[in-house]
């Protein structure tokens, strides 16, 4: 399979509207604006999340704009005793109190709805905050914290565009960080959890979708220290035609990679069985090993966002292209299967 690195700035959309320069980067160099799109509205996804953690605990912070309707899920994740909180605020018809930008390069976004407020905003040298305040999560505990993500020194992120075969207006456009540096805290009434550097990590996860009438994607990411490097990564995959550049990488120390296909081997009985991944080299071995499950969805008028989230470890090897072995071992990271359909 021949993948396309883009290694200059372009349209993603043609003035036919047509996606145009499917593959993959490094650096931001698809240039998308959503004024270009000649699509129904309420066809168009806007999707951010960071995730963060410890190896105590991880954090979930997901907006959603779907046009017609949009969406806040918070969830907290206990690693020790498998114990999770979660709220989910869905609004309709957002509009203007659920912007998210066209860039993932630029534009704070803050959501408030009632007395719930969470905020991503970012910051010069390549720093980004985020903030929250929810009155009542889980047992009618309050949540609220601010944490700092750093980006570590020359880190390299995956950029992807991709489409349907059949359907040549619509598109996936995604990037992901998985390798933020993480310092701060949040709190549960008088309990803080605290998050230190080398110690607690960040994902940030980032697309815009013009959606087909039905797409499956499956996704792993994790982040973490093993013998004095930051080992972290990006696997994902779904119905759309990734031939031009898939979803695939892994960092080492926030440098990128890249890889092609990544076999997804998942138990069809239960999602908490050990998840296995291979690459079609053979340089990648991994091992998922699940400690609990998350399941969130919405339904509205004909439509249905159905997401499983899975918390757990990572353990393998990666051979890099200069022949060298990366061996790591419980990497703190999320699985997830996500389904949508209109």
């Amino acid at each position: 399979m021949k993948q396309i690195e883009i290694d200059k700035p372009v349209n993603i959309i043609d003035s036919r509207g047509f996606t145009v320069n499917l593959g993959w980067a490094k650096s931001p160099f698809f240039l998308y604006n959503d004024s270009s799109l000649i699509v129904p509205h309420g066809i168009i996804s806007s999707f951010d999340k960071y995730i963060i953690f410890s190896n105590s605990f991880m954090f979930v912070f997901e907006l959603c704009n779907n046009g017609d309707f949009g969406f806040l899920n918070v969830t907290a994740v206990s690693l020790l005793d498998k114990h999770i909180l979660s709220k989910n605020i869905r609004v309709l018809f957002p509009m203007e109190d659920l912007t998210l930008p066209p860039s993932s390069e630029t534009g704070s976004v803050k959501f408030m709805h009632k007395n719930n407020l969470l905020e991503f905003i970012i910051m010069e040298k390549n720093t980004r905050i985020i903030k929250i305040d929810i009155p009542q999560i889980g047992h009618n505990r309050r949540l609220r914290g601010e944490v700092v993500l750093i980006e570590p020194p020359n880190a390299q992120s995956v950029y992807t565009l991709s489409s349907w075969q059949s359907e040549n207006r619509k598109f996936k456009f995604l990037r992901c960080s998985p390798w933020w540096i993480v310092e701060g805290v949040m709190q549960f009434e008088n309990t803080d959890m605290a998050f230190y550097k080398d110690r607690a990590w960040g994902i940030f996860y980032w697309n815009r979708i013009v959606r087909p009438k039905s797409d499956i994607h499956y996704w792993a990411a994790g982040c973490g220290l093993y013998n004095g490097r930051q080992i972290s990564f990006n696997l994902g995959y779904g119905t759309d035609n990734f031939v031009f550049g898939t979803e695939n990488a892994f960092f080492i120390d926030g440098v990128l990679y890249k890889l092609e296909l990544v076999t997804f081997q998942i138990s069809p009985v239960s999602l908490l069985k050990p998840w296995n991944f291979t690459s079609n080299d053979k340089c990648l071995e991994m091992t998922f090993f699940p400690l609990q499950e998350h399941y969130h969805s919405h339904y509205i008028f004909f439509r249905s966002d159905v997401t499983h989230q899975i918390f757990g470890f990572f353990s393998g090897r990666l051979t890099l292209t200069d022949g060298s072995i990366v061996y790591f071992n419980k990497i703190t990271g999320i699985t997830e299967l996500r389904k949508t359909k209109h």
